[in-house]
């Protein structure tokens, strides 16, 4: 079984749900885990992850992943919101798993809104993680086609072209496929009734 794994999807695909889950059986199988989230996702609390179906698992909050390392007996470790981190904390877990009999699973965004991929996450698909891509399908009425990107709104409902690639917060986002990204981004066969 590889060791390092990237599961990645748009927003509401499940992602923190699954991860929770996943700690919940280790542990229940008798396998220590550990779960850790970057300090940038303060969204629904400090020192928990948490889904929105209401799950939720303590974490340990950090801002970097450089010094760190997992307790000895740990044997799963699960990382939400990785594309919060840099890339160099990407690397400290290439050396723990090629090191340690620890299985690593990262759960994150692959791209931003403006389909730009994060550098954390561009670095997972470098060093060779597991990809494990997580499905939903598009949040536009009545479609039903794959999730695959990110639209970001302004506080009047306009679609964001530019800005900080991390913007902590799920409220001005929609999960849209290719199609309506491209229609709603670039305007492309776009019009009012399509909003």
């Amino acid at each position: 079984m590889a060791n390092l794994h990237f599961h990645y999807g748009t927003m509401g695909c499940s992602k923190s749900a699954q991860l929770v889950i996943n700690a919940y059986n280790q542990n229940k199988n008798g396998n220590k885990t550990e779960i850790i989230k970057p300090q940038l996702d303060n969204r629904f609390s400090e020192n928990k992850v948490n889904s929105r179906i209401g799950i939720s698992a303590d974490a340990t909050v950090l801002k970097t992943l450089r010094g760190w390392a997992p307790a000895p007996d740990t044997k799963m470790v699960l990382i939400d919101e990785i594309q919060f981190f840099a890339p160099e904390d990407i690397d400290v877990l290439v050396r723990i798993a090629d090191s340690r009999p620890v299985i690593i699973m990262c759960y994150g965004l692959m791209v931003d809104s403006n389909e730009h991929i994060f550098p954390a996450s561009r670095r997972l698909i470098e060093v060779g993680a597991k990809l494990h891509r997580m499905e939903s399908t598009c949040q536009i009425p009545g479609c039903m086609h794959l999730a695959t990107h990110h639209l970001r709104y302004d506080a009047s409902g306009r679609v964001v072209h530019d800005g900080d690639q991390i913007s902590v917060g799920d409220s001005n986002y929609k999960s849209v496929c290719r199609k309506h990204f491209n229609m709603l981004y670039h305007g492309v066969g776009y019009s009012n009734r399509q909003k």
